[in-house]
């Protein structure tokens, strides 16, 4: 289970925990990024973006950096680099299941 009491992320909150990996970025960045790395099977509307940045912010997975006029800019804490890779031991044990009944 990824962090206590939550369950499986979902893919758009994934890869927006992932655009947060090497640098601290601001939303526009963070959809160029989800759209450009899942080559646009993942799109952010303005509306999930920013209920899911104002979620993990609550949860202390994000935190705000700087705020320019309305550019507000977030990195990643420890905790949410935790989530995130305790998501990613997830998803490869789901694809080790998934590989092994296919042989």
């Amino acid at each position: 289970m990824v962090g206590k009491g939550r369950g499986a992320l979902t893919e758009p909150m994934f890869y927006v925990l992932m655009s947060f990996l090497h640098q601290d970025i601001c939303g526009i960045e963070i959809t160029e990024f989800v759209e450009k790395k899942t080559g646009g099977r993942v799109r952010l509307g303005p509306g999930t973006l920013y209920t899911l940045l104002a979620k993990f912010q609550d949860e202390h997975l994000i935190e705000e950096t700087q705020t320019e006029g309305r550019k507000r800019t977030y990195r990643l804490t420890d905790k949410g680099r935790e989530a995130f890779h305790e998501e990613l031991m997830r998803l490869r044990a789901c694809v080790q299941d998934g590989e092994e009944e296919l042989r």
